[in-house]
């Protein structure tokens, strides 16, 4: 006979409920949850039409207790208002997801104390593994959820040694690609908007930037560093005050940004002051999120692949997670530059 709760009653099916209405062991229940391939075509079928018809919903809480852990990752981004970190997001969505586990979405909002409460929280849930781009690579914290158990795969932020893994891009590289192309285009002063020199990114694309110049025979004073608060839409526009604020024999002719966000904040900025772009100041971002193809005049940027980021960042997770001989990866990816409209005129 059928058993089911009550009308009104606030109990939920049971694993046993479900058991008596199919008409099998409690056995046979918990395969069908956790190892469906043992059980017979016709017999699940019975059991999930019985979860069916009862509203069985697994407790998830009380297998976790049993395991150890959740059937959910976690990623602690760095900035939810920068699309960059959500596009890396969605690729380490699709591996969860693949994987069929469920994603934690947690914002540090570039703030360690946020980072911090967010991590012992994702350890209090028993998450499987946390994929994070730490606002200090370097933070003990991180240590010691390694230390206790919890996998920690860092992206877009490296760190020496090899105690877990990293997914990044060559921002050198990608620092170079982008002052190399303002050069060929003929540019002879330019400006490279980026900070905080804490940002270990930002220092690389300015290395990157500094090393093309002088391959290039420039003279170093006409590659000029404005220094920004934060790699923020505002701070970009500041940056284009400033540069407006220049005499004009030593006003840049173009920029090269740190970010997106900057640039389309210089780009606002210069358009905003009467200015065009190209033909007054030619500028190349970094990231090619969405919006730069976007914008009122569309970006050269240096393209991350930042779902690919996210992806790998999760595949290395769960490889870690699911094997004992698991190693520890250091994964760079190569960016590119992606021409556009701001940096097609003449200087």
């Amino acid at each position: 006979m059928a058993i089911t709760p009550a009308a009104g009653s606030s109990r939920s099916a049971s694993v046993k409920d479900v058991a008596a209405t199919a008409g099998v062991s409690l056995g046979t229940v918990s395969n069908v949850l956790n190892r469906p391939e043992r059980v017979s075509p016709a017999t699940r079928e019975r059991v999930e039409r019985a979860m069916a018809e009862l509203g069985f919903v697994r407790n998830e809480s009380a297998r976790s207790l049993r395991t150890g852990s959740t059937q959910s990752l976690a990623y602690v981004m760095l900035d939810a208002g920068n699309p960059f970190f959500t596009d890396v997001a969605r690729g380490i969505e699709l591996a969860a997801e693949s994987a069929g586990l469920s994603l934690f979405l947690c914002n540090s909002d570039s703030r360690s104390a946020r980072e911090g409460a967010h991590l012992a929280h994702l350890q209090q849930q028993r998450v499987q593994g946390i994929v994070i781009t730490p606002v200090d690579p370097d933070d003990p914290q991180i240590d010691q959820l390694i230390e206790r158990g919890t996998p920690i795969v860092m992206v877009d932020r490296t760190r020496a040694g090899s105690s877990f893994c990293s997914v990044a891009v060559d921002d050198v590289l990608g620092g170079r690609l982008a002052v190399e192309h303002l050069i060929d285009a003929g540019h002879r002063r330019v400006a490279y908007v980026g900070g905080p020199e804490s940002i270990g990114q930002v220092r690389d694309r300015g290395e990157g930037a500094r090393q093309a110049w002088a391959e290039a025979g420039l003279p170093p004073e006409d590659l000029i560093t404005l220094s920004c608060e934060a790699p923020t839409v505002a701070c970009g526009r500041t940056a284009g005050e400033r540069l407006v604020g220049l005499p004009a024999r030593r006003r840049p002719t173009a920029a090269f940004c740190a970010n997106d966000l900057l640039a389309l904040g210089l780009l606002q900025q210069t358009i905003s002051s009467g200015r065009t772009v190209p033909g007054d100041l030619a500028i190349v971002g970094y990231d090619d999120i969405e919006f730069a193809a976007a914008a009122a005049v569309p970006l050269t940027s240096v393209r991350q692949p930042r779902q690919d980021l996210g992806r790998r960042a999760a595949e290395l997770l769960l490889d870690e997670v699911d094997d004992p001989a698991h190693e520890h990866e250091q994964v760079v990816f190569t960016p590119e530059l992606v021409a556009r409209a701001s940096t097609l005129g003449r200087p």
